[in-house]
């Protein structure tokens, strides 16, 4: 069984470095390494002319287009391998990243997705936790990650973590990720799309916490700052989100969906209730962050309504 990875990068070659060293380290060593960079990052193009493979298959694609979504599309389109898996370029995968993987696909031939935990770093801090709860889509539309503290066996989830997932090709067929996704970097929640996608069409989707990667969130040199309030940001997290479950829920769902995510909402996607709960506290920004949400909820009302079939 053939598996390429797939990392996306852009203006951070420490880390690329990094995440290239874990690839050439790995016990099943992968048999092909896709690296995406944007036309105008001369930072990375300079290290990828010096940087000398020893045992990576590696090829690189230049994109012009920004945001994660063109940069993973373009290597899912120059992969050949029947299993594709994705990291981030500010991630480090463990050793036995790609053979743990490989376990899943060779095991059952109805799984379509398989994924694992990010260990997140801040510096030299480790985010640590533990959940049995992980990727999953509640019955009225929110959706629980956790995948950074996931403990526990292997189970079948709803959703995938970008930074650490892979999937079969005959899974993914001709399908790819949603270019409708806001955005012109992260792109957050674009995984999401494409997952449900995919467990509507009855593959099986895996999270396994022994299948590991550390990720050390570095900059990003777009709207979203990671730990700083940008409105645009917000607004397109909330956006990707509310288009992606607008596709695949139910009609009822959908209307349960939106009366709670627009009344209640979540601390980081607020809706009257969380924006209530957090103004003592927040002041203005919760009023900001209230009408960012509404914003993006509104724009992927739109989205999903101007290009549904």
């Amino acid at each position: 069984m053939s598996i390429a990875v797939i990392v996306p990068t852009y203006r951070r070659p420490k880390d690329l470095a990094r995440c290239l060293e874990a690839l050439q380290k790995q016990t099943r060593l992968p048999d092909e390494v896709i690296v995406i960079v944007r036309d105008t990052d001369a930072n990375t193009w300079s290290f990828l002319e010096s940087f000398k493979p020893n045992t990576l298959q590696l090829q690189i694609v230049k994109v012009t287009v920004p945001g994660v979504v063109a940069a993973m599309n373009a290597g899912i389109d120059n992969a050949s391998s029947e299993i594709i898996a994705f990291t981030d370029d500010d991630a480090e995968p463990h050793s036995e990243w790609l053979a743990k993987i490989e376990t899943h696909y060779l095991k059952d031939d109805k799984v379509g997705g398989v994924g694992g935990r990010d260990w997140v770093y801040h510096g030299n801090d480790l985010e640590d936790g533990a959940s049995n709860k992980v990727g999953h889509l509640l019955w009225f539309g929110k959706t629980v990650g956790n995948h950074h503290i996931g403990v526990g066996e292997p189970r079948e989830v709803d959703i995938l973590k970008g930074v650490n997932m892979s999937f079969r090709r005959v899974a993914m067929g001709e399908w790819r990720f949603d270019k409708r996704m806001l955005g012109s970097g992260a792109q957050v929640h674009f995984e999401v799309e494409f997952c449900l996608k995919l467990k509507r069409a009855g593959w099986k989707l895996i999270y396994d916490p022994n299948i590991a990667v550390n990720h050390y969130p570095a900059q990003r040199f777009d709207e979203d700052k990671r730990n700083s309030f940008n409105r645009r940001a917000l607004a397109n997290a909330v956006h990707n989100e509310t288009l992606a479950l607008l596709e695949h829920l139910s009609p009822l769902r959908k209307l349960v969906f939106l009366l709670w995510s627009i009344f209640v909402g979540t601390r980081d996607s607020m809706g009257f209730v969380q924006w209530l709960r957090f103004l003592p506290t927040q002041g203005l920004l919760a009023s900001q962050k209230l009408l960012a949400s509404l914003q993006g909820r509104w724009e992927g009302w739109q989205t999903w309504q101007a290009t549904k079939f």
